[in-house]
């Protein structure tokens, strides 16, 4: 017996921060959405959790600025540099919303990714959860999209003009947006995750870890429990005498070995939870739009995360798309659809490439301990090196309705001359 097909504007193919976010304003919107989440929710994800105070305005305008400022971890107000026994703090610049003086905060994947699947849905999102995209096909000026449920045997075939994929970059499958396997190579960096409480990081701090092979960070989230979320390189993993530990434990004693000042952080902490790992990453800039399907998230593009950008790149490529695509006829042209692509993707690359080019060049510069200590003398001198790199990697670049970027000094006031 053949599957009834189920008519929609738009199918979104993930329910993370990117899918989410696009769901809930497309449906505020008016717009039929049907969001495909393979996984339950709520579920722990590599992630460094944090959230620029860019966002604000998006959380505002979802109606989750509240629910966000309750749940979310302190204001994070310094960052810093962690590198053998040297650490070094800044304050970041400072961003107003409304006047309000705001500074990003982190909160848990297994509590921000609930939060704004929840909101979808009660803004009109047909949420389909645990369901899986298995098949897209074009047909005619629509496509046809196969989804089969993960907690059973029931299918679904959903119909839609428009398809969003969010589905990130590390799951392979045979949809034309998910990235193809690649070789194993020695180079390539895997990311672990495990939260602590009990440290002795101070609470507003985001510092930054340096050591060989590898990059990591540090931030208050949400209950009290510190992340430390970090990429080492597979060929080091693999030259690890794990002697009966996991790979985490393993990973820790490297960070600690190559960064004491890591181990004053951690001294006396309790881990909260098993250690997570996912990967291999893919940064790169993969493009907005491919094959009549629109894309957020990592599948559009990836920063690497030492700078904690992939979040908010995420939901505010969302708002990106979503009000364009509002303000198109793209439901009923594709010759509106791929104007609609066009120009979100040059607003993508707009906003998000200077991010993933900075975030690969800190990434280079901090996986090598021997240029962090040549560059040390310099930032002490110059701590707002610091600030500057928190600022080239986006935490002061707020994504506007209408396209438009706003550049936010230190005093948080807009910059001139910039649209």
């Amino acid at each position: 017996m053949e599957t009834a097909v189920e008519n929609f504007d738009t199918v979104v193919i993930g329910g993370g921060p990117g899918g989410a976010t696009t769901a809930a304003l497309l449906a505020r919107a008016g717009w039929s959405v049907a969001v495909l989440e393979q996984k339950d929710f709520p579920r722990r994800k590599v992630c460094g959790e944090y959230l620029s105070a860019t966002n604000w305005p998006l959380f505002e305008a979802l109606g989750l600025a509240a629910a966000f400022g309750h749940n979310a971890g302190p204001d994070v107000r310094r960052v810093g540099l962690f590198a053998g026994r040297s650490s070094i703090c800044v304050e970041l610049p400072q961003h107003r919303t409304g006047g309000v003086a705001r500074w990003g905060r982190a909160l848990g994947r297994e509590r921000l990714d609930a939060l704004l699947l929840e909101q979808a849905a009660v803004d009109g999102a047909c949420v389909l959860q645990p369901w899986e995209a298995v098949e897209l096909k074009p047909e005619g000026n629509h496509f046809r999209c196969l989804a089969v449920s993960q907690s059973g045997d029931a299918r679904r075939v959903l119909r839609a003009p428009i398809i969003v994929a969010a589905h990130g970059s590390w799951v392979h499958g045979k949809l034309p947006t998910q990235l193809a396997r690649r070789p194993k190579r020695g180079g390539e960096l895997f990311g672990f995750k495990a939260n602590f409480r009990h440290t002795a990081l101070p609470v507003d701090l985001m510092p930054l870890i340096s050591f060989r092979d590898g990059y990591g960070g540090l931030v208050y989230g949400d209950s009290g429990r510190v992340s430390l979320s970090c990429c080492l390189r597979r060929d080091r993993l693999a030259s690890f005498d794990r002697q009966g530990k996991s790979a985490g434990e393993a990973v820790l004693e490297h960070l600690v070995a190559e960064c004491p000042v890591l181990h004053d952080a951690l001294a006396g902490a309790q881990r909260d939870q098993a250690w997570l790992s996912a990967g291999p990453i893919r940064p790169g800039i993969r493009g907005g739009y491919r094959s009549g399907i629109f894309q957020v998230g990592n599948v559009a593009g990836e920063a690497h995360p030492v700078v904690a950008e992939g979040i908010s790149m995420a939901m505010q490529a969302a708002w990106l798309l979503a009000e364009r695509l509002t303000a198109s006829e793209a439901r009923t042209s594709c010759a509106a659809r791929d104007a609609v692509g066009g120009d979100y993707s040059a607003a993508w690359l707009k906003a998000f490439a200077p991010r993933i080019r900075a975030a690969a060049a800190i990434a280079r510069w901090a996986m090598h301990p021997a240029a962090v200590a040549v560059s040390l003398p310099v930032v002490r001198r110059f701590p707002g090196l610091l600030a500057w790199g928190a600022r080239c990697s986006g935490k002061t670049v707020t994504v506007c309705p209408g396209g438009r970027t706003k550049l936010w000094n230190e005093c948080g006031e807009t910059s001139r001359g910039l649209t």
